[in-house]
């Protein structure tokens, strides 16, 4: 009989909804945002209407639902914007009617709408939809014939999200998650939009294989991006200063496998520091001992490092291992969550070769003060980059860094993002948009000789 092979976990599709995931739900064209995670028994409220999630498990994102009032109670069902092949018409008669109709003598005095509201319950009560209703308001009012093409569009859209709200399936990725962030709460991110995060990203020149060190104090979304971007490939070190670590948890959106997860590492800056120091006590060890002490050394170690995995996990409070089931292979059994403590054999490999970029956002603390104990931890010539939503701060860090003579290339940017409105005869910047999008100071690791006055 041959033994049997354990069975591999399924990958799930990242473009289709598993139960379990994490979606952004976007209601009603962005009147409200909602992150939400997909199971049979999770519901949403829209309006004053309770729908259940089901419905949305197994399909792709970016799909379109609509609330629906059915016999029992309302429900989501999935929605398909209906093409525009069957409004071809003649743009020459269609130009001069428009041309003829304005919104001048319309008068608003409540009116002009015959439907009541003891109409619009009799036909929800007689199981019409939500577009039925809607069509109905229209083929009921007064005054819509008169109005503009633009006028009627807007009438539709207002009734239509109140009678018949629509709901749009979106996958969170560092995007989505950055602008619904910025737009519901941008004091959780630091106010960080979403141009000044790939541009943050780009200036510390994120590629595959990198090991990225990021001090982030914005809830995780710069270490996610940082993940996200890496794609399984390199490690993330989100350090932290004094014994708490800052929160992430703004990375249970993002959907990562087990893979990414594992390549998100939490360490400390004194844990960073001490390593170096214990690094350079060995070589002074081994210069002064013989042979036969510095192999007791190394035994010795081998069981210390042993014992502060078994603390750590202790500590950690995830996927713990019993004392009598501890050993090596136990160690891979299980995949580390996001955010786990970073082994010593990683943070001896970060002092040896050096982080290959370094990331900040961290709009509590001070720029110059984080950047001149972190610096040295890079390898040289690599980058760094700096995110804080006031100038000042990043210029006296920039002062600071040009006297100290430790880095070249610096620069400070303002990234800036204008949305337009991309409409027939009424194209413009939309109104209501962000003054400013944060700054961004970046820079080279440089290699100074001490040994030169």
């Amino acid at each position: 009989m041959s033994g049997s092979k354990p069975e591999s976990v399924p990958v799930p599709n990242p473009r289709v909804t598993w139960e379990g995931c994490s979606v952004l739900l976007d209601i009603n064209d962005g009147d409200r945002l909602v992150f939400a995670r997909l199971s049979s028994g999770s519901t949403l409220k829209i309006g004053n209407k309770t729908c259940s999630l089901q419905p949305l498990i197994g399909c792709p994102f970016g799909s379109l639902f609509q609330v629906e009032s059915g016999k029992e109670k309302p429900y989501l069902s999935r929605f398909v914007p209906p093409t525009e092949e069957n409004n071809v018409q003649d743009e020459g008669g269609l130009q001069l009617q428009e041309e003829s109709r304005d919104n001048r003598a319309l008068i608003d005095n409540n009116q002009a709408q015959s439907l009541t509201g003891e109409d619009i319950d009799a036909m929800r009560r007689q199981g019409a939809t939500g577009d039925e209703i809607v069509e109905a308001l229209v083929a009921n009012s007064a005054t819509f014939e008169k109005k503009t093409q633009f006028s009627q569009e807007k009438y539709r859209l207002k009734k239509q999200k109140k009678y018949a709200p629509r709901v749009l399936l979106r996958r969170p990725f560092s995007r989505s998650i950055c602008e619904a962030y910025f737009k519901k709460y941008p004091v959780r991110i630091g106010f960080l939009r979403v141009d000044a995060l790939s541009l943050l990203l780009s200036m510390a020149n994120v590629t595959a294989n990198s090991d990225v060190l990021v001090v982030d104090m914005v809830g995780g979304i710069v270490t996610g991006a940082v993940a996200e971007r890496l794609g399984g490939t390199g490690t993330v070190c989100s350090t932290y200063l004094g014994g708490t670590p800052y929160s992430i948890e703004i990375i249970r959106m993002f959907n990562f496998s087990n893979e990414i997860c594992k390549r998100i590492l939490r360490c400390s800056f004194n844990d960073l520091c001490s390593v170096q120091n214990e690094m350079g006590e060995q070589v002074n060890q081994h210069e002064d001992v013989c042979t036969m002490e510095s192999q007791s050394n190394e035994k010795a170690s081998v069981s210390v490092s042993t014992e502060d995995f078994h603390l750590s996990s202790k500590n950690g409070g995830a996927d713990l291992v019993p004392e009598n089931e501890l050993s090596t292979s136990s160690k891979t059994c299980k995949a580390p969550k996001a955010g786990e403590k970073a082994p010593k054999e990683a943070i001896q490999s970060w002092k040896e070769n050096g982080f290959s970029s370094l990331i900040i956002a961290a709009p509590e603390q001070d720029a110059w003060s984080l950047v001149k104990d972190l610096l040295p931890l890079l390898t040289y010539s690599a980058p760094f980059a700096i995110y804080h939503q006031y100038l000042q701060p990043l210029a006296t860090c920039m002062h600071n860094l040009q006297l100290e003579k430790m880095a070249i290339g610096l620069q400070i940017s303002e990234p800036w993002l204008r949305e337009y409105q991309v409409l027939p005869s009424r194209t413009h910047p939309c109104m209501q948009m962000s003054g400013t999008g944060g700054y961004i100071l970046s820079g080279t690791r440089l290699c100074t000789n001490t040994s030169q006055p």
